[in-house]
């Protein structure tokens, strides 16, 4: 698991699906109920450059997975993060009708966000969100809670969970992708194609 110390037992890693990620950890976070075992931390992104999150984030193999605040601001260190495609529903498979959450795929680019000389790197980051039915349960849930401390209101039905990693052709154990997903990432690089005149 890498450096990291964040109190999983021997012989266990940390794999979860995106079901697993939206509903046991971030749907627990935006309700205030603890999460067992507390293992994924609360990281502000996007001072950071994506090689720089071993240590600062939950890695495992080579990802890392945080909370973090949504935020329109997406500019780090060296670049920026770039969305990539559309936001992908998250259906709960007990329910294959019912959308527990989004995700939403960026890729990130060194140099300045309006800069014509901006470079893609293979850094791609999934981040997940509750749905809108999700966050308006969680909302009510939570109402009683914060009205007992309402010197430190936080909206945590704002908060996100993100994987990052390298993206690389050939490492089969790389990141998971299904077809919806290398159809995006596919979109993404058509402006590299010349068709013959």
């Amino acid at each position: 698991m890498g450096e990291n110390n964040f109190n999983l037992p021997p012989g266990f890693r940390f794999y979860p699906t995106d079901e697993e990620l939206v509903v046991h950890f971030l749907q627990r976070k935006a309700a205030l109920l603890p999460c067992h075992p507390d293992v994924i931390p609360d990281l502000d992104l996007y001072p950071y450059d994506p090689w720089d999150l071993h240590g600062k984030a939950m890695g495992e193999g080579n990802k890392w997975y945080f909370y973090s605040r949504r935020t329109k601001s997406r500019v780090s260190g060296s670049g920026y993060w770039q969305s990539i495609g559309v936001e992908e529903p998250i259906y709960s498979s007990t329910n294959g009708h019912n959308v527990i959450g989004l995700k939403k795929y960026s890729a990130f680019y060194i140099g300045e966000p309006s800069g014509s000389q901006a470079v893609k790197t293979n850094w791609i980051m999934q981040e997940y969100r509750l749905s809108s039915d999700s966050t308006s349960s969680t909302r009510s849930s939570t109402s009683s809670r914060r009205s007992r401390n309402s010197k430190n209101i936080i909206d945590y039905s704002k908060w996100v969970i993100c994987r990052v990693y390298e993206y690389n052709d050939e490492d089969d154990d790389g990141a998971e992708l299904s077809c919806l997903d290398e159809v995006f990432l596919s979109l993404d690089d058509l402006d590299e194609i010349s068709l013959p005149n």
